[in-house]
């Protein structure tokens, strides 16, 4: 085996890389400054390091207070909310602040969570007077509040009160629920389901759960209140047609009126918060046993510019059902429109004054409907006087009845006149007499009396109709600009009590058409009177009235509809005109008067009616002979 032996060139390699490695070590050490300067920074960064650590544990100090701060203030809270709502302390930690809108073809709504309630409704289509658009409920004008007891002896009210909102939405329809909690299972629930193009909305209060948190053995009272907000030109004449509806004792209805007034009514189907031409109403399907209403003027007079017309309010006791509230209702937010809200078959229709009895019958059955076809085609205004045209067409036979009594008793006077002087002593003899003449002649003066009845029911259902036509509103003719409120032709610097401070021209010429009629008809009556004693003063109360009918009329119309009085202006310009036409062209006196020579000469059978008065004035004949016989 061969011997290893040492390499020199490795050796001397080696020792060359250490000296050069040397070398290099040596040439590249620090100066005392750098060594300095870096022993400087070293102890900067350890510094800085504390520093760091120091702040970290400032802040999760701080943090730590901060967590048991508000944990503190959580549980204070907590606390609080327990003492105050009970099993309700849930909703008002889990509830908040906050508003839900919701839109729909007619409706604009706001619900607030803090009571769960509506707190605005906007009608879409319709403005008011001014413009403005129409809100039932607006700047806290409404409540809606539910006050009940509980089983730990705490009242409280809905009102007070966070709803947890949900909002879905189902085709056409949104429903709305409004949830006051004790759990996520237990909860009063308001929930409302709004339809495009439906004024009425679905309305539902329900508990879940709570059978052993409310207190039955006290009263649940559900109390509704609203201002009604002024809409119309006429803050005076909106306000007498603006007072509560109501429904009871399955179909009856009736209104508390525009004064001022307190009701309790019990079976209640719904309760309606009418402002003349808008309403709001709650309807339920169950009926509320007692109800109290209250209604209160907001209104001073015409010249306050008051905001408010009355203030509304229903108290209604709930009824538990197994220990849970469940009230099924709707609410309707919409215009009093007759012919929608008889749509809803829920006797809703009765909102629209139309009178009662046959003038409600005629309006039902005969103006409202013809008025709807004729303004199907016409404007407005020219709908008025056509309908104006054709009742006073249809009642022109009973014009003409009464006038040609008139003309029989003109024809009798003298004849009548020489009775009375005749008998002038012997007002019963005088009076037989009378009428024995008057039924001989056909010329009772019941039969100038019973075609003027026969015309009020309509003149009366028309006074009804025209300010309660919603169809009329906000519809222009001629000067006017709304047929349901009033015109205006001048304004005045002032006011003058009971007429306004504005001048309407309708009303004016009403009145002027009024004189001219009551002229004619006057005269007539007054010259068929038969001259008697105290026939002076009759006559001049008869000319009094010609006088004062159109100042009246002026007066009391000034305020009112322009449709109702440009109805009274054209029906008292055609009646004029047939009074005209009757008597110049219709009626012979010289024939009347030959009819009724020959009526006399033919026996006339008398009815019971006049067999019983001739016998009962015989016997006060005789018995006043008998007394002068026995003074005597």
């Amino acid at each position: 085996m061969e011997e290893k032996k040492i390499d020199i060139n490795s050796i001397i390699g080696f020792v060359l890389i250490f000296v050069i490695l040397a070398y290099m070590l040596w040439q590249n050490q620090p100066t005392p400054e750098e060594l300095e300067a870096q022993q400087k920074a070293k102890q900067e960064q350890v510094e800085k390091e504390k520093s760091d650590q120091t702040v970290q544990q400032e802040k999760n100090t701080t943090a730590t207070i901060a967590d048991y701060t508000a944990d503190a203030a959580d549980s204070l809270q907590v606390n609080a909310l327990k003492n105050k709502l009970g099993a309700f302390a849930f909703s008002g930690l889990n509830a908040k602040e906050g508003q839900t809108k919701v839109e729909s073809d007619l409706l604009n709504l706001i619900f607030d969570n803090k009571g769960g309630y509506l707190s605005e409704v906007k009608l879409k289509k319709f403005v008011n007077y001014d413009s403005v658009p129409i809100y039932l409920i607006k700047d806290n004008n409404a409540s809606f509040n539910i006050n009940f007891g509980t089983t730990d002896s705490r009242i409280l009210n809905t009102n007070d009160l966070y709803f947890k909102p949900t909002v879905t939405k189902n085709g056409d329809e949104t429903i709305v629920s409004m949830k006051l909690e004790v759990s996520e299972t237990q909860f009063l629930e308001y929930r409302y389901a709004v339809k495009d193009n439906d004024y009425m909305i679905g309305f539902t209060v329900r508990s879940q759960g709570l059978n052993n948190i409310i207190n039955g053995s006290q009263p649940i009272i559900l109390d509704w209140k609203l201002k009604g907000y002024r809409h119309a030109k006429s803050i005076s004449y909106e306000n007498r047609y603006t007072d509560i509806h109501y429904d009871y004792e399955d179909g009856k209805d009736d209104y508390m009126g525009s004064r001022d007034d307190e009701e309790t009514v019990n079976d209640v189907s719904w309760i309606g918060y009418k402002q003349h031409f808008f309403s709001s109403a709650l309807l339920t399907d169950t009926q509320f046993k007692r109800v109290t209403l209250k209604a209160e003027n907001q209104v001073q007079d015409e010249e306050v510019d008051t905001v408010y017309t009355k203030n509304f309010e229903s108290t209604i006791p709930l009824v538990l059902q197994a220990g849970e509230i469940n009230q099924s209702m709707d609410w309707y937010y919409g215009p009093s429109d007759y012919e929608l809200l008889k749509k809803y078959d829920r006797n809703l229709d009765e909102l629209v004054p139309l009178g009662w009895g046959i003038f409600g019958w005629i309006n039902r059955y005969v103006f409202i409907p013809l008025f709807s076809f004729l303004s199907g085609f016409l404007p407005y205004g020219i709908a008025i006087v056509v309908m104006t045209i054709l009742v006073k067409i249809l009642l022109s036979f009973v014009q003409y009845k009464q006038f040609l009594s008139q003309a029989k008793l003109k024809i009798l006077k003298p004849e009548l006149d020489e009775i009375r002087e005749k008998y002038k002593n012997n007002k019963m003899k005088a009076q037989q007499e009378t009428m024995a003449l008057q039924s001989k002649a056909g010329a009772s003066p019941m039969a100038g009396c019973i075609p003027a009845l026969i015309q009020l029911p309509v003149f009366y259902a028309l006074f009804q109709f025209f300010p309660s036509a919603f169809d009329l509103r906000q519809k222009s003719f001629l000067w006017v600009t709304d047929l349901s409120s009033y015109d205006t032709v001048a304004t005045l610097p002032f006011h003058i009590p009971f007429y306004g401070d504005h001048v309407s021209l309708f009303p004016i010429l009403a009145s002027i058409a009024i004189f001219f009629y009551m002229r004619l008809t006057t005269g007539q009556n007054m010259n068929a009177q038969p001259q008697q004693e105290g026939m002076p003063d009759m006559a001049k109360m008869m000319k009094y009235m010609m006088y004062f009918s159109p100042i009246m009329m002026l007066f009391f119309f000034n305020n009112y509809a322009s449709g109702l009085s440009l109805y009274y202006f054209i029906s008292n310009v055609i009646s004029i005109g047939i009074i005209l036409v009757i008597k110049n062209y219709i009626l012979d006196e010289d024939k009347i008067h030959a009819q009724i020579q020959e009526n006399k000469k033919k026996p006339k059978k008398q009815n019971r009616f006049q067999k019983k008065m001739a016998e009962m004035m015989e016997q006060a004949e005789k018995q006043k002979q008998m007394q002068n016989k026995t003074k005597k």
